[in-house]
């Protein structure tokens, strides 16, 4: 049996961030918008998804006269990650069991 998969983390740009974020302490919005093939409109509608699921806490400050938005995944979001990730690999597992046979 196939396992659901998170329909939050079913989308292109919110798996890049998600990708992206399990690997370091935290990345500022510029650090996304420049790896992840996206529009600023869209990395902004896509990070306040994550947030209101509570997958990522975002925060909003200065450097020097400029604003800055860092983005950081929460345990939540780790764990949502994880069983996407493990959902994802089971569908691989059983395709390459059906196409052996």
């Amino acid at each position: 049996m196939f396992n659901d998969l998170d329909p939050l983390l079913h989308s292109q740009v919110r798996l890049a961030i998600m990708s992206m974020l399990i690997s370091v302490k935290s990345a500022e919005f510029n650090f996304l918008l420049e790896n992840i093939n996206t529009t600023k409109g869209n990395l902004s509608f896509q990070l306040n998804k994550l947030k209101e699921a509570e997958y990522i806490d975002i925060t909003k400050s200065f450097k020097g006269n400029y604003p800055l938005t860092t983005c950081k995944i929460t345990e939540k979001g780790i764990d949502a990650f994880e069983t996407y990730v493990n959902s994802i690999s089971g569908y691989l597992k059983k395709f390459k069991k059906t196409k052996k046979q």
